[in-house]
Protein backbone atom coordinates (compact mmCIF):
# COMPACT_ATOMS: atom_id res chain seq x y z
CA UNK A 1 0.00 0.00 0.00
CA UNK A 2 1.10 3.63 -0.82
CA UNK A 3 1.75 5.37 2.99
CA UNK A 4 2.81 8.05 4.22
CA UNK A 5 0.50 10.85 4.61
CA UNK A 6 -2.41 9.05 7.42
CA UNK A 7 -2.77 6.90 10.36
CA UNK A 8 -5.56 5.14 11.67
CA UNK A 9 -6.78 5.47 15.17
CA UNK A 10 -9.01 3.46 16.90
CA UNK A 11 -11.97 5.52 18.30
CA UNK A 12 -12.40 3.33 21.26
CA UNK A 13 -8.90 2.71 23.01
CA UNK A 14 -6.69 5.36 20.72
CA UNK A 15 -4.29 2.77 19.85
CA UNK A 16 -2.68 4.13 16.00
CA UNK A 17 -1.49 1.83 13.09
CA UNK A 18 -0.07 2.74 10.05
CA UNK A 19 -1.45 2.85 6.41
CA UNK A 20 1.02 0.15 5.10
CA UNK A 21 -1.63 -2.07 5.01
CA UNK A 22 -5.29 -1.87 4.42
CA UNK A 23 -7.62 -2.00 7.73
CA UNK A 24 -11.01 -1.58 8.52
CA UNK A 25 -11.22 -2.13 12.59
CA UNK A 26 -8.92 -1.95 15.25
CA UNK A 27 -7.70 -5.52 15.67
CA UNK A 28 -8.14 -5.58 19.67
CA UNK A 29 -11.08 -3.34 20.16
CA UNK A 30 -13.01 -5.65 17.28
CA UNK A 31 -12.68 -8.67 18.98
CA UNK A 32 -15.75 -8.57 21.16
CA UNK A 33 -17.99 -7.60 18.33
CA UNK A 34 -21.59 -9.13 17.91
CA UNK A 35 -24.74 -8.16 16.58
CA UNK A 36 -26.85 -6.96 19.97
CA UNK A 37 -24.55 -3.87 19.28
CA UNK A 38 -22.81 -1.30 17.23
CA UNK A 39 -19.34 -2.39 16.64
CA UNK A 40 -15.99 -1.26 18.39
CA UNK A 41 -12.88 -0.65 16.84
CA UNK A 42 -14.06 1.62 14.19
CA UNK A 43 -10.91 3.51 12.79
CA UNK A 44 -10.37 7.59 12.57
CA UNK A 45 -8.18 8.44 9.26
CA UNK A 46 -5.38 11.35 10.81
CA UNK A 47 -3.15 13.72 9.06
CA UNK A 48 -0.39 16.19 10.01
CA UNK A 49 -2.48 18.87 11.30
CA UNK A 50 1.07 20.62 12.18
CA UNK A 51 2.52 20.14 9.22
CA UNK A 52 -0.11 21.14 6.64
CA UNK A 53 -1.13 24.28 9.00
CA UNK A 54 2.55 25.22 8.61
CA UNK A 55 2.34 24.81 5.38
CA UNK A 56 -0.60 26.97 4.13
CA UNK A 57 -1.50 30.38 4.67
CA UNK A 58 -5.18 29.92 4.28
CA UNK A 59 -8.10 28.11 3.02
CA UNK A 60 -7.68 28.79 -0.27
CA UNK A 61 -4.15 27.44 -0.50
CA UNK A 62 -5.71 24.43 1.31
CA UNK A 63 -7.82 24.08 -1.49
CA UNK A 64 -5.48 24.06 -4.01
CA UNK A 65 -5.60 20.30 -5.82
CA UNK A 66 -9.06 19.63 -4.28
CA UNK A 67 -8.02 19.95 -0.60
CA UNK A 68 -5.26 16.77 -1.36
CA UNK A 69 -3.32 17.28 1.98
CA UNK A 70 -6.51 16.31 4.01
CA UNK A 71 -6.97 13.22 1.74
CA UNK A 72 -5.94 9.40 1.88
CA UNK A 73 -4.89 10.02 -1.93
CA UNK A 74 -1.43 10.26 -3.28
CA UNK A 75 -2.81 11.83 -6.52
CA UNK A 76 -6.17 13.79 -6.64
CA UNK A 77 -6.14 13.09 -10.61
CA UNK A 78 -7.02 9.17 -9.03
CA UNK A 79 -10.60 10.49 -8.20
CA UNK A 80 -12.93 9.07 -10.73
CA UNK A 81 -14.44 10.83 -13.97
CA UNK A 82 -17.71 11.81 -13.09
CA UNK A 83 -17.95 14.91 -11.12
CA UNK A 84 -18.95 14.41 -7.33
CA UNK A 85 -19.48 17.26 -5.14
CA UNK A 86 -19.41 20.81 -5.27
CA UNK A 87 -23.54 20.35 -4.60
CA UNK A 88 -25.04 23.83 -4.75
CA UNK A 89 -26.39 25.61 -1.63
CA UNK A 90 -30.11 27.18 -2.06
CA UNK A 91 -31.22 29.89 0.63
CA UNK A 92 -34.59 29.85 1.17
CA UNK A 93 -36.48 33.26 1.94
CA UNK A 94 -40.00 32.17 2.86
CA UNK A 95 -41.92 29.10 2.93
CA UNK A 96 -46.01 28.93 2.31
CA UNK A 97 -45.35 32.80 1.88
CA UNK A 98 -44.21 33.61 4.94
CA UNK A 99 -41.19 35.45 5.36
CA UNK A 100 -38.83 34.11 7.75
CA UNK A 101 -36.14 35.82 10.41
CA UNK A 102 -34.30 32.85 10.05
CA UNK A 103 -31.89 32.28 7.28
CA UNK A 104 -32.18 28.38 5.83
CA UNK A 105 -29.70 26.79 3.21
CA UNK A 106 -30.09 23.91 1.69
CA UNK A 107 -27.10 21.79 0.43
CA UNK A 108 -28.73 19.85 -1.88
CA UNK A 109 -26.70 16.79 -2.32
CA UNK A 110 -29.12 15.00 -4.56
CA UNK A 111 -27.49 16.61 -7.44
CA UNK A 112 -24.13 14.21 -7.37
CA UNK A 113 -23.46 11.68 -10.48
CA UNK A 114 -26.36 9.17 -8.99
CA UNK A 115 -28.11 11.55 -6.88
CA UNK A 116 -27.45 10.44 -3.47
CA UNK A 117 -24.68 11.69 -0.88
CA UNK A 118 -22.73 8.48 -1.00
CA UNK A 119 -21.30 9.03 -4.35
CA UNK A 120 -18.52 11.28 -1.95
CA UNK A 121 -17.67 8.41 0.17
CA UNK A 122 -17.41 6.36 -3.30
CA UNK A 123 -15.51 8.63 -5.15
CA UNK A 124 -12.81 8.35 -2.28
CA UNK A 125 -13.17 4.04 -2.08
CA UNK A 126 -12.78 3.74 -5.90
CA UNK A 127 -9.43 6.22 -5.95
CA UNK A 128 -8.05 4.24 -3.27
CA UNK A 129 -8.30 1.24 -4.57
CA UNK A 130 -7.07 2.56 -7.99
CA UNK A 131 -4.29 4.07 -7.05
CA UNK A 132 -3.34 0.61 -4.66
CA UNK A 133 -4.47 -1.57 -7.69
CA UNK A 134 -7.63 -3.37 -6.20
CA UNK A 135 -9.42 -4.77 -8.09
CA UNK A 136 -12.97 -5.80 -7.13
CA UNK A 137 -15.08 -3.35 -4.46
CA UNK A 138 -17.81 -5.16 -2.43
CA UNK A 139 -20.64 -3.58 -0.40
CA UNK A 140 -23.77 -4.09 1.24
CA UNK A 141 -26.60 -1.93 0.06
CA UNK A 142 -30.31 -1.37 0.68
CA UNK A 143 -29.86 0.82 -2.85
CA UNK A 144 -28.00 3.76 -2.67
CA UNK A 145 -24.40 2.64 -1.53
CA UNK A 146 -24.76 -0.13 -4.35
CA UNK A 147 -26.22 2.42 -6.35
CA UNK A 148 -23.31 4.61 -5.76
CA UNK A 149 -20.60 2.28 -5.92
CA UNK A 150 -21.58 0.79 -9.25
CA UNK A 151 -22.09 4.20 -10.94
CA UNK A 152 -18.70 5.47 -9.70
CA UNK A 153 -17.07 1.90 -10.55
CA UNK A 154 -18.57 2.23 -14.04
CA UNK A 155 -16.82 5.31 -14.89
CA UNK A 156 -13.53 4.42 -13.45
CA UNK A 157 -13.87 0.95 -15.04
CA UNK A 158 -13.42 -0.99 -12.17
CA UNK A 159 -15.71 -4.56 -11.21
CA UNK A 160 -18.58 -3.57 -8.48
CA UNK A 161 -20.44 -6.59 -6.58
CA UNK A 162 -23.35 -5.46 -4.60
CA UNK A 163 -25.05 -7.57 -1.74
CA UNK A 164 -28.71 -7.29 -1.00
CA UNK A 165 -31.70 -8.38 0.79
CA UNK A 166 -33.61 -9.86 -1.59
CA UNK A 167 -36.51 -7.91 -0.05
CA UNK A 168 -34.88 -4.67 -1.79
CA UNK A 169 -37.58 -3.52 -4.30
CA UNK A 170 -36.62 -4.01 -8.15
CA UNK A 171 -36.58 0.25 -8.42
CA UNK A 172 -33.98 0.34 -6.15
CA UNK A 173 -31.35 -2.08 -8.05
CA UNK A 174 -31.95 -0.14 -11.12
CA UNK A 175 -29.33 2.19 -11.17
CA UNK A 176 -27.28 -0.92 -10.20
CA UNK A 177 -27.76 -2.95 -12.62
CA UNK A 178 -28.03 -0.55 -15.45
CA UNK A 179 -24.18 0.24 -14.45
CA UNK A 180 -22.99 -3.10 -14.69
CA UNK A 181 -22.03 -4.11 -11.61
CA UNK A 182 -22.71 -7.55 -10.02
CA UNK A 183 -25.65 -8.37 -7.83
CA UNK A 184 -26.01 -10.86 -5.03
CA UNK A 185 -29.67 -11.03 -3.72
CA UNK A 186 -29.32 -13.31 -0.09
CA UNK A 187 -31.85 -14.68 2.14
CA UNK A 188 -31.65 -12.17 5.58
CA UNK A 189 -31.35 -8.73 6.32
CA UNK A 190 -28.93 -6.01 5.62
CA UNK A 191 -26.63 -6.98 8.46
CA UNK A 192 -26.48 -10.39 6.32
CA UNK A 193 -25.76 -8.83 3.38
CA UNK A 194 -22.62 -6.82 5.42
CA UNK A 195 -21.52 -9.73 7.11
CA UNK A 196 -21.16 -11.34 3.74
CA UNK A 197 -19.23 -8.78 2.13
CA UNK A 198 -16.98 -8.76 5.02
CA UNK A 199 -16.05 -12.41 4.54
CA UNK A 200 -15.91 -11.53 0.62
CA UNK A 201 -13.37 -9.51 1.28
CA UNK A 202 -11.32 -11.54 3.63
CA UNK A 203 -12.07 -14.62 1.55
CA UNK A 204 -11.09 -13.22 -2.06
CA UNK A 205 -9.43 -10.05 -0.98
CA UNK A 206 -11.90 -7.46 -2.51
CA UNK A 207 -11.84 -4.25 -1.12
CA UNK A 208 -14.83 -3.44 0.88
CA UNK A 209 -16.39 -0.15 1.06
CA UNK A 210 -19.08 -0.28 3.90
CA UNK A 211 -19.57 2.96 5.48
CA UNK A 212 -18.26 2.22 9.57
CA UNK A 213 -16.29 -0.43 8.43
CA UNK A 214 -14.31 1.22 5.52
CA UNK A 215 -12.75 4.14 7.38
CA UNK A 216 -12.09 5.89 4.18
CA UNK A 217 -15.48 6.65 3.46
CA UNK A 218 -15.87 9.36 6.25
CA UNK A 219 -12.95 11.10 4.31
CA UNK A 220 -15.50 11.65 1.53
CA UNK A 221 -18.93 12.67 3.50
CA UNK A 222 -16.50 15.45 5.11
CA UNK A 223 -15.98 17.12 2.07
CA UNK A 224 -19.55 18.95 2.23
CA UNK A 225 -17.86 20.88 5.53
CA UNK A 226 -15.30 22.60 3.35
CA UNK A 227 -17.81 23.37 0.66
CA UNK A 228 -19.86 24.36 2.88
CA UNK A 229 -17.66 26.87 4.95
CA UNK A 230 -16.34 28.63 1.61
CA UNK A 231 -20.46 28.28 0.08
CA UNK A 232 -21.27 30.59 3.24
CA UNK A 233 -18.52 32.95 2.88
CA UNK A 234 -16.33 31.70 5.12
CA UNK A 235 -19.25 31.63 7.63
CA UNK A 236 -20.26 29.21 10.56
CA UNK A 237 -23.40 28.15 10.47
CA UNK A 238 -25.30 28.15 13.59
CA UNK A 239 -26.90 24.83 13.39
CA UNK A 240 -26.57 22.03 10.63
CA UNK A 241 -29.77 19.46 10.52
CA UNK A 242 -28.20 15.87 9.41
CA UNK A 243 -30.47 12.81 8.55
CA UNK A 244 -28.63 10.08 10.41
CA UNK A 245 -29.17 6.14 10.06
CA UNK A 246 -25.34 4.42 10.94
CA UNK A 247 -24.69 7.99 11.88
CA UNK A 248 -21.66 7.81 9.48
CA UNK A 249 -22.51 11.68 7.56
CA UNK A 250 -23.08 13.55 11.16
CA UNK A 251 -19.55 12.62 11.74
CA UNK A 252 -18.06 12.86 8.43
CA UNK A 253 -19.35 16.55 8.69
CA UNK A 254 -18.06 16.88 11.95
CA UNK A 255 -15.03 15.43 11.03
CA UNK A 256 -14.36 18.03 8.28
CA UNK A 257 -14.95 21.31 10.45
CA UNK A 258 -12.99 19.72 12.95
CA UNK A 259 -10.23 19.62 10.55
CA UNK A 260 -10.80 22.99 10.06
CA UNK A 261 -10.22 24.01 13.85
CA UNK A 262 -7.58 21.99 14.11
CA UNK A 263 -5.39 24.06 10.87
CA UNK A 264 -6.95 27.42 12.86
CA UNK A 265 -9.16 28.33 10.24
CA UNK A 266 -12.10 28.77 12.13
CA UNK A 267 -13.20 29.05 15.86
CA UNK A 268 -15.96 26.91 16.79
CA UNK A 269 -17.75 24.18 15.68
CA UNK A 270 -21.21 24.72 14.30
CA UNK A 271 -24.60 22.64 16.26
CA UNK A 272 -24.92 19.66 14.57
CA UNK A 273 -28.40 18.12 14.71
CA UNK A 274 -29.00 14.83 14.06
CA UNK A 275 -32.39 13.97 12.77
CA UNK A 276 -33.96 10.21 12.76
CA UNK A 277 -38.15 9.06 12.21
CA UNK A 278 -39.25 8.06 15.40
CA UNK A 279 -39.71 4.59 14.07
CA UNK A 280 -35.69 4.20 13.72
CA UNK A 281 -34.72 6.06 16.35
CA UNK A 282 -31.52 3.30 17.72
CA UNK A 283 -28.82 5.90 17.47
CA UNK A 284 -30.51 8.84 19.39
CA UNK A 285 -32.44 6.37 21.59
CA UNK A 286 -29.28 4.94 23.09
CA UNK A 287 -27.15 8.44 23.47
CA UNK A 288 -27.60 8.38 27.27
CA UNK A 289 -27.83 4.79 27.71
CA UNK A 290 -25.13 2.30 29.68
CA UNK A 291 -26.42 -0.87 27.73
CA UNK A 292 -27.30 -0.49 23.80
CA UNK A 293 -30.86 -1.64 23.26
CA UNK A 294 -32.33 -2.40 19.88
CA UNK A 295 -35.48 -1.58 18.92
CA UNK A 296 -36.61 -3.14 15.37
CA UNK A 297 -36.87 -0.41 13.11
CA UNK A 298 -40.02 0.37 10.00
CA UNK A 299 -39.95 3.96 8.87
CA UNK A 300 -40.84 5.49 5.39
CA UNK A 301 -37.23 6.70 5.15
CA UNK A 302 -35.92 3.16 3.66
CA UNK A 303 -31.74 5.04 3.59
CA UNK A 304 -31.60 5.87 7.48
CA UNK A 305 -34.06 3.08 8.89
CA UNK A 306 -31.41 1.09 10.40
CA UNK A 307 -31.34 -1.20 13.84
CA UNK A 308 -27.74 -1.29 14.90
CA UNK A 309 -26.16 2.08 14.03
CA UNK A 310 -22.78 0.83 12.87
CA UNK A 311 -21.10 4.06 13.88
CA UNK A 312 -22.75 5.11 16.76
CA UNK A 313 -19.50 5.45 18.96
CA UNK A 314 -18.18 7.57 16.82
CA UNK A 315 -21.09 9.89 16.73
CA UNK A 316 -21.90 9.60 20.41
CA UNK A 317 -18.16 10.93 20.99
CA UNK A 318 -18.82 13.80 18.59
CA UNK A 319 -21.98 14.66 19.86
CA UNK A 320 -20.54 15.03 23.33
CA UNK A 321 -17.31 16.85 22.65
CA UNK A 322 -19.17 19.71 20.74
CA UNK A 323 -22.61 19.51 22.39
CA UNK A 324 -24.57 18.39 19.65
CA UNK A 325 -28.20 18.02 19.49
CA UNK A 326 -30.61 15.27 18.53
CA UNK A 327 -34.38 15.10 17.53
CA UNK A 328 -37.21 12.20 16.04
CA UNK A 329 -39.83 13.20 14.05
CA UNK A 330 -42.57 10.79 12.74
CA UNK A 331 -43.26 9.70 9.03
CA UNK A 332 -45.98 11.89 8.79
CA UNK A 333 -44.13 14.87 9.33
CA UNK A 334 -41.20 13.83 6.87
CA UNK A 335 -43.77 13.27 4.46
CA UNK A 336 -45.19 16.65 5.05
CA UNK A 337 -41.99 18.20 4.55
CA UNK A 338 -40.95 16.45 1.89
CA UNK A 339 -43.89 18.22 0.18
CA UNK A 340 -43.51 21.79 1.67
CA UNK A 341 -39.79 21.31 0.42
CA UNK A 342 -40.73 20.39 -2.93
CA UNK A 343 -43.44 23.31 -3.11
CA UNK A 344 -41.36 25.87 -2.09
CA UNK A 345 -38.33 25.50 -3.87
CA UNK A 346 -38.24 22.76 -6.66
CA UNK A 347 -36.61 20.31 -4.97
CA UNK A 348 -37.74 16.36 -4.83
CA UNK A 349 -36.37 15.15 -2.09
CA UNK A 350 -36.33 11.42 -0.58
CA UNK A 351 -38.04 11.15 2.70
CA UNK A 352 -34.33 10.50 4.46
CA UNK A 353 -33.41 13.96 3.48
CA UNK A 354 -36.51 15.60 4.44
CA UNK A 355 -35.92 14.05 7.68
CA UNK A 356 -33.68 16.50 8.33
CA UNK A 357 -36.24 19.41 7.13
CA UNK A 358 -38.84 18.14 9.33
CA UNK A 359 -36.05 18.57 11.86
CA UNK A 360 -35.76 21.78 11.05
CA UNK A 361 -39.23 22.66 10.95
CA UNK A 362 -40.03 21.30 14.48
CA UNK A 363 -37.30 23.36 15.39
CA UNK A 364 -38.73 26.33 13.99
CA UNK A 365 -42.08 25.18 15.48
CA UNK A 366 -40.74 25.44 19.14
CA UNK A 367 -38.86 28.17 18.50
CA UNK A 368 -35.46 27.02 18.88
CA UNK A 369 -34.11 28.96 16.23
CA UNK A 370 -32.91 32.11 16.89
CA UNK A 371 -34.01 35.15 14.73
CA UNK A 372 -31.11 36.08 12.87
CA UNK A 373 -29.72 32.56 13.11
CA UNK A 374 -28.03 30.52 9.80
CA UNK A 375 -28.82 27.16 9.75
CA UNK A 376 -28.34 24.17 6.80
CA UNK A 377 -30.17 21.38 6.20
CA UNK A 378 -28.34 18.70 4.44
CA UNK A 379 -30.72 17.03 1.53
CA UNK A 380 -29.02 13.47 0.90
CA UNK A 381 -30.82 12.09 -2.06
CA UNK A 382 -33.24 12.76 -4.79
CA UNK A 383 -37.11 11.98 -4.23
CA UNK A 384 -36.47 9.76 -7.79
CA UNK A 385 -34.80 7.18 -5.63
CA UNK A 386 -37.77 5.99 -3.51
CA UNK A 387 -41.21 7.15 -5.31
CA UNK A 388 -43.24 4.47 -3.61
CA UNK A 389 -43.03 6.39 -0.58
CA UNK A 390 -44.32 9.58 -2.01
CA UNK A 391 -47.61 7.50 -4.33
CA UNK A 392 -50.18 7.68 -0.84
CA UNK A 393 -49.47 11.87 -1.55
CA UNK A 394 -50.08 11.95 -4.76
CA UNK A 395 -53.44 13.07 -6.23
CA UNK A 396 -54.31 13.73 -9.92
CA UNK A 397 -58.15 14.97 -11.15
CA UNK A 398 -59.81 12.65 -13.55
CA UNK A 399 -59.48 13.29 -17.10
CA UNK A 400 -62.12 15.70 -18.62
CA UNK A 401 -62.98 16.57 -21.95
CA UNK A 402 -60.65 19.37 -23.39
CA UNK A 403 -62.73 23.08 -23.42
CA UNK A 404 -62.03 25.94 -21.79
CA UNK A 405 -65.15 25.07 -19.09
CA UNK A 406 -63.57 22.18 -18.24
CA UNK A 407 -60.21 23.68 -17.97
CA UNK A 408 -61.86 26.27 -15.84
CA UNK A 409 -64.15 24.12 -13.23
CA UNK A 410 -60.38 22.43 -12.67
CA UNK A 411 -58.70 25.39 -11.64
CA UNK A 412 -60.86 26.74 -9.28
Amino acid sequence: MKTGKFIYKCTDCDREYSSSEIRYFCPSCSKGNNTAAPPGGVLKTLYDYDLIRKSISGFEELKQNCFCKLMPLEDMRSLPPLRVGNTPLYTVGELNGEKLPVSIHLKDDSQNPTWSYKDRASAIVSAYAAENNLGTIVTASTGNAGSSMAGICASHRQKAVIIVPEAVRLTRLTQIIICGATVVPITGTYDDAFDLSVKATEEFGWYNRNTAFNPLTIEGKKTASFELFEQLRFQIPDRIFIPAGDGVIASGIYKGFEELLLLNLIDRMPVIVIVQSDKSDNLIRNLDLNTFMIRSSSTIADSISVDRPRNFYMTRQYIRKYDGEAITVSDEDIMKAAKMLAINTGIFAEPAAAAAFAGLLSYRESERLSAGSSNVVLLTGSGLKDLRSVTTALKTPSAVDPTIKNLEKLLK
